[in-house]
């Protein structure tokens, strides 16, 4: 396989949870600021960024691959399709973090718009005391052809679940962004979105993500996350917001999911808790 010397390929980083920070994400979000708490869930997204020369970006806005991960000209548009995370102790704010990257395996697919790449890496964020959380990312490589959204089918509320709509506008889009270090342009650059073949801006996976786990905590009463896994099943594009952020439990776990105004589901999401 042409990229079996790019599986268990490693890579290390380190970085600060500087305060500055956390209030700036708190603002973008609308929530208050953590400060003298502990990091909430997934506002690690902020950390260890990868900021590139403007020479060393590529079209899309994202720096081009090399060196860690895989280098594909034939596939340039590149998607964070989903991952899961299990927590073992918090992050705090003002603390030195590392991050050990690897990635865990790489398959070539088929799909009915050609050719993909899965790539997935496993990240392990670790403090002082050890090992803080353990992430998996599922990241999809994909060609020019395709890009836009299809139709989806309209879902009905679920029985006895809670919801809660949230706004979403182009200051929220840039401002998540910005904070996070993500320069992919779908999320600000409506010509580049035409190009693409979608009617508008694409709201980010990770910030509905960030949105969904902070929803759950809020079911969650005192506990905390022990597990959260999430996957995007359909673009969210700004035109068709606010989303709607729905949560339910089931057996021993929360079941969550964000769905524009038409009721199309875009991302679902599952949370554990802590006893």
């Amino acid at each position: 396989m042409r990229y079996q010397a790019f599986i268990g390929k490693s890579e290390r980083r380190a970085d600060t949870v500087w305060p500055q920070m956390v209030r700036a994400l708190a603002a973008t979000l609308n929530v208050p600021s953590p400060i003298g708490e502990d990091l909430p869930p997934l506002w690690h997204w902020m950390l260890f960024q990868e900021w590139a020369s403007a020479g060393a970006l590529g079209a899309d806005g994202h720096p081009q691959r090399c060196g860690f991960l895989p280098l594909e000209p034939t596939l340039r548009r590149r998607m964070w399709a989903g991952g899961r995370l299990k927590f073992y102790q918090p992050l705090h704010i003002g603390e030195q973090v590392t991050r050990d990257s690897t990635i865990t395996g790489i398959e070539e697919k088929n799909g009915s718009t050609g050719r993909l790449l899965f790539v997935n890496v496993r990240h392990t964020i670790g403090n002082s005391g050890g090992v803080a959380l353990i992430e998996e990312q599922d990241l999809v490589y994909l060609g020019a052809a395709g890009a836009g959204s299809a139709a989806s089918p309209a879902v009905a509320p679920v029985a006895g679940g809670l919801s809660i709509d949230v706004a979403v506008d182009t200051i929220l889009l840039f401002r998540y962004s910005a904070v996070t270090g993500n320069s992919h342009r779908i999320h600000y650059d409506q010509d580049y979105v035409n190009e693409e073949g979608y009617a508008s801006l694409v709201v980010q996976g990770p910030l509905q993500a960030t949105l969904l786990a902070g929803f759950a905590l809020r079911q969650g009463a005192t506990r905390t996350l022990a597990e959260f896994s999430f996957r995007g099943r359909r673009p969210a594009l700004l035109h068709r917001c606010p989303l709607t952020l729905e949560a339910w439990p089931e057996a021993d776990q929360l079941h969550l999911r964000a769905i524009d105004r038409n009721r199309v589901v875009c991302t679902t999401a599952e949370a554990r808790f802590n006893a």
